[in-house]
C-alpha cells in the first residue's frame, strides 16, 4: 500500500516487503555502533508506513502478535502512534563509552530509552520511532525480605528499604534489538547462515532475513528483560562503588508460584537480599553501594514451559527415580539439547549500564561468569546460594550442577557423578 494511503483504508491485496529497494529515499539508515545517535540512526520497525521501516520484524517482541490480534479484532486502530509525552526515563542512563562499540552491544538498542529526545526531529517529520527501553521507579514487596528484617539480617533505612518491608527500585524494561552481523560474530557463525536458519526455523515468518541483506537489524519475537536497580542507577558505571549483582533467567513456576523442584526463587530472593544489603553499605564514606537484578525471559532454559514440565515427568518416572547423574540427560532426551539460553548476548545489558566491575556476583553458574568476564567486565567475589535455602526436592538439581562445574565453596560430587555430567552447566 502506498505510504500516502491512510492506514485503515481497505485494500484487496497484500504488499510484500521482501525485496530490496523498499525504503523511501529519506528513511534513516542504521550505522550500528556509531556513538552519535544521529549518525547511528533510529530503529523503525512499525508498519504505519512500510517504506520507512529500516529493520526486519516489529516492536514489542513476543507481544507483537497480540497487537496484530487487537488490530484484526478492531480493538486497536491500525497505525496507532504512541503519545510519548511524559514517558521519558525517571533516571537517565548513559551515554557510556560502550555504546559506541559495535562489538560490545549487539542485542539491544543503546538509545532505545531516549528516542523521544534524540530523534525528536525525525518524529516531527512523520517517522514512527518507538522506545525499546523504558525506565521507571517502583517499590517491590517480598515476604522473604520481610522475613530477613524479622531475623534482623536487614534493617530499614528509609532510602533503600522502607519500614513496611518494601524496597525502592529503579525498574528498566528492555526489548531485544539484534544487530545481525554482531550476533552472528558472537556465535561464531556467518551472518548468511544465521539469517537462513532464523528464517527456516521460524517457518519462514520473516522472509526479509534472507532477501533483505540491506537490513542488518532484527526485532526478534522473543521476550526481553527487566532490570531492578537498588540504589542510584548512575553508580553502576562507577567501579569504585561496590556492585552486587545477579543475572537471573526466568523460572515462572518457582519465581512466581514457589515450586520447590528447583532453586530459582530461593536464589532470586537471596540475591535481592544481598543487593539491598549491598546498596545500604556505607563503604568509601558515600551513600552506599548499588545492587542489580537482571531478569531475562528465558523460561525453562529457553526450551519453554511445556518442555520443562515434560522433563520433570521424565525425571521423576525414570528407573531409580530422579538422580543427579541423569539430570541433564533427561532434558536432552526430550528437547534434543540441554540448554538453549546461551549467555553470549547476556552481557550486553551490563555494558549498556556502563558496568566495568561486579564486586559481588550472586551466581554459581560458570556459563554466566565466563560470559561476563569474557566480555571484559571484572568480577570479584562469587556468592553461592546458602545450603539452608535449597529445597529438599532441588538437591538433585544443585548436585548435578556443581558436578558440571558450578562454583561452590563446599565438596564437589565424586568422579563418577562428575564424569556423567561434565561440562553440562545450565543455570
Amino acid at each position: 500500500m502506498p505510504s500516502d494511503v491512510p492506514p485503515n483504508t481497505p485494500v484487496s491485496h497484500i504488499r510484500l516487503t521482501s525485496h530490496p529497494g523498499q525504503m523511501a529515499s529519506g528513511t534513516p539508515l542504521i550505522r550500528w555502533g556509531d556513538a552519535d545517535p544521529q549518525r547511528r540512526g533510529p530503529v523503525i520497525g512499525t508498519t504505519t508506513h512500510r517504506s520507512h521501516r529500516n529493520v526486519v520484524g516489529t516492536h514489542s517482541g513476543s507481544y507483537g502478535v497480540y497487537r496484530a490480534l487487537a488490530v484484526a479484532a478492531g480493538n486497536l486502530l491500525k497505525g496507532h502512534r504512541a503519545d510519548l509525552t511524559n514517558t521519558s526515563p525517571t533516571s537517565p542512563v548513559g551515554p557510556h563509552p560502550q555504546w559506541g562499540d559495535a562489538q560490545q552491544i549487539v542485542s539491544i538498542d543503546p538509545w532505545g530509552a531516549s528516542v523521544a529526545q534524540v530523534y525528536a526531529e525525525q518524529i516531527a517529520q512523520g517517522y514512527d520511532i518507538r522506545p525499546t527501553i523504558a525506565i521507571t521507579q517502583a517499590h517491590i514487596d517480598l515476604p522473604e525480605i520481610r522475613q530477613a528484617m524479622a531475623f534482623q539480617r536487614l534493617k530499614a533505612d528509609g532510602r533503600i528499604l522502607l519500614e513496611n518491608g518494601s524496597a525502592v527500585v529503579t525498574k528498566v524494561a528492555v526489548e531485544p534489538v539484534w544487530w545481525l552481523p554482531g550476533v552472528a560474530a558472537r556465535f561464531h557463525v556467518s551472518e548468511a547462515d544465521l539469517r537462513r536458519t532464523l528464517f527456516e526455523e521460524t517457518g519462514g515468518m520473516y522472509p526479509e532475513l534472507v532477501t533483505r541483506s540491506d537490513l542488518e537489524v532484527f526485532l526478534p519475537p522473543i521476550g526481553g528483560q527487566t532490570l531492578y536497580v537498588f540504589g542510584r542507577i548512575e553508580d553502576l558505571a562507577d567501579p569504585s562503588i561496590t556492585l552486587t549483582a545477579r543475572v537471573h533467567d526466568e523460572c515462572n513456576g518457582s519465581d512466581v508460584f514457589g515450586s520447590d523442584i528447583c532453586t530459582c526463587r530461593p536464589y532470586l530472593t537471596h540475591a535481592i537480599e544481598e543487593c539491598i544489603a549491598g546498596a545500604q553499605s556505607r563503604e568509601h564514606g558515600g551513600l552506599g553501594g548499588v545492587g542489580l537484578i537482571a531478569y531475562s525471559r528465558k523460561e525453562g532454559r529457553a526450551l519453554g514451559e511445556v518442555t520443562k514440565f515434560l522433563v520433570y515427568n521424565a525425571r521423576k518416572r525414570q528407573v531409580g527415580g530422579d538422580s543427579a547423574d541423569k539430570y541433564f540427560l533427561r532434558t536432552e532426551c526430550v528437547a534434543g539439547v540441554q540448554d538453549m539460553r546461551f549467555q553470549e548476548l547476556m552481557p550486553d545489558v551490563l555494558h549498556w549500564l556502563g558496568i566495568r566491575k561486579i564486586h559481588r556476583l550472586v551466581s554459581m553458574s560458570n556459563d554466566k561468569y565466563d560470559a561476563i568476564t569474557g566480555s571484559g567486565i571484572e568480577v570479584g567475589d562469587r556468592v553461592k546460594i546458602p545450603d539452608a535455602l535449597v529445597p529438599a526436592d532441588a538437591r538433585v538439581e544443585i548436585e548435578a550442577k556443581i558436578a558440571a562445574g558450578y562454583y561452590t565453596t563446599g565438596d564437589v560430587p565424586d568422579d563418577t557423578a562428575l564424569a556423567s555430567v561434565k561440562g553440562r552447566d545450565l543455570r
